[in-house]
């Protein structure tokens, strides 16, 4: 059985060894142990049978703006659903600060789209561009796609 549960500092080696596992393909950026255990509070885990399989986190961009990062699932617990569990976890949190807006930068377009996001462009967001882009070797040829999920319009059970 799956549990999504706030991350606790036990968890940061298994964090970082599975972030890095991502972050060597090039699909996320890369955490160090230091800025795991300084962001313990907004990572989420996805623990099967006392053992760390997935992880997002959720960073506040300002007081309309939120940004999902570092999600990721163990190559082998793909497909059961627990990318989706941590999404869902994360805009649940997002709704439960009172952020309007979630966004992604992600190469996952399809999977996002089934969790309700919805492409949009770089330019709706200058607090993700000054705030992080800036820094990013990536900048002028960005090649991850911007999402949006609009968490004040959906209704939530």
């Amino acid at each position: 059985m799956v549990e999504i549960r706030r991350a606790k500092i036990a968890d940061v080696d298994s964090l970082f060894e599975l972030i890095n596992i991502y972050s060597n393909k090039g699909i996320v950026l890369p955490r160090t142990k230091k800025s795991l255990s300084q962001n313990i509070f907004s990572i989420f885990v996805a623990d099967v049978d006392h053992r760390v399989v997935g992880t997002a986190s959720l960073a506040i961009l300002d007081k309309d703006l939120a940004e999902i990062r570092s999600l990721v699932v163990d190559d082998s617990m793909t497909k059961l659903g627990i990318g989706k569990l941590l999404v869902e976890k994360i805009i649940e949190e997002t709704k439960r600060v009172g952020i309007d807006k979630l966004i992604s930068l992600t190469y996952q377009v399809d999977f996002f789209k089934k969790c309700g996001f919805e492409v949009t462009v770089k330019d709706t967001m200058p607090q993700k561009v000054w705030q992080d882009c800036i820094n990013c070797p990536k900048l002028h040829n960005c090649d991850e796609i911007a999402m949006v999920y609009h968490v004040k319009d959906k209704i939530f059970a």
